[in-house]
């Protein structure tokens, strides 16, 4: 475009939106150079990190864990152009997946980052100014498990039987598996880090819920045409991102917990309280977001391949 296009087209623009172009060119002329570092916020992103101790390793560990948010943040946004989009094509659904599953590769790589970056002695010395707090309490990474897949998937594997369509978002959410952390089942007492967690997030996750019932990753899916279903690309895509978040980036969390608080005689307790092994391991869980994408083998094996 030349510059009379381009000035055409920008006073076509503001027209729409009523705002007059001259007011509109008269704030360009005083405006300053934008800059990397208004651009990035990197002032405001570099004043996040507020250790609570005197332990040096400790800013790892707030570190390491502000980049998975942000990294999450980048999945969330990614399944929306999916999710969101009224009838995409298969072409834009592998784009995103592949886009999700390789932010899932750096997470699961970007473990070595802590679990060989802090000294143990330091991190026993810092984990209990913690309590209660927990890396169970990702919002982000709950909403990333909801917008992927069917809720019957997320139930706890005790309680599927009783789930079905029918039941309200209120109750699948109170047998969801990672109630299992903070529950007591025979007594429904919650510990301290799910009465937190559900003070600030409950409402939220009930919506969300109710909004990707329908236009989740797997109902996206099913809803492609059946040839495109049956793409060995697309499903080797599919595999990929169920393997590398539900397998995958779980045991290496679950290893690098083990590291730290693991040991031969007796584990410690994870800063929320939860049986942390038996939690975070996906042979218990068996937390699978496309069970109609693996073998009967695999499923019955799933967390031990």
């Amino acid at each position: 475009m030349n510059r009379d296009e381009i000035l055409k087209a920008i006073e076509e623009k503001y027209d729409k939106l009523g705002v007059p172009v001259n007011a509109m060119l008269e704030g360009l002329l005083h405006s300053t150079p934008i800059t990397y570092w208004d651009y990035i916020q990197t002032d405001a992103l570099l004043g996040l990190q507020t250790p609570r101790t005197t332990q040096p390793d400790e800013m790892v560990f707030i570190m390491y864990h502000q980049v998975n948010e942000l990294l999450f943040k980048m999945v969330l946004w990614e399944i929306d152009q999916v999710a969101k989009t009224v009838q995409v094509t298969a072409d834009k659904f592998s784009m995103h997946l592949g886009r999700i599953s390789r932010y899932f590769d750096m997470l699961c790589s970007s473990f070595n980052v802590m679990a060989d970056g802090m000294e143990k002695e330091q991190y026993l010395k810092f984990r209990n100014t913690l309590t209660p707090a927990s890396g169970f309490q990702s919002a982000q990474y709950r909403k990333i498990e909801f917008a992927s897949t069917e809720l019957i998937n997320l139930i706890d594997a005790r309680f599927r039987d009783h789930i079905d369509r029918n039941s309200s978002f209120k109750h699948a959410y109170n047998h969801l598996y990672w109630q299992a952390a903070g529950k007591n089942y025979t007594t429904g007492q919650k510990s301290t880090l799910l009465n937190l967690f559900e003070k600030k997030y409950i409402g939220d996750f009930i919506d969300f819920m109710e909004d990707y019932n329908d236009i989740n990753l797997s109902k996206k899916f099913k809803q492609l045409p059946k040839e495109v279903q049956e793409n060995e690309d697309l499903i080797k895509a599919m595999r990929h991102y169920d393997y590398t978040v539900n397998v995958k980036w779980v045991m290496a969390h679950y290893n690098a917990a083990a590291k730290y608080i693991g040991g031969k005689e007796k584990d410690l307790e994870a800063t929320g309280g939860s049986n942390w092994r038996k939690y975070m391991h996906p042979k218990y869980q068996r937390r699978i977001f496309f069970p109609y994408l693996w073998t009967q083998e695999e499923l019955k094996n799933w967390g031990t391949f």
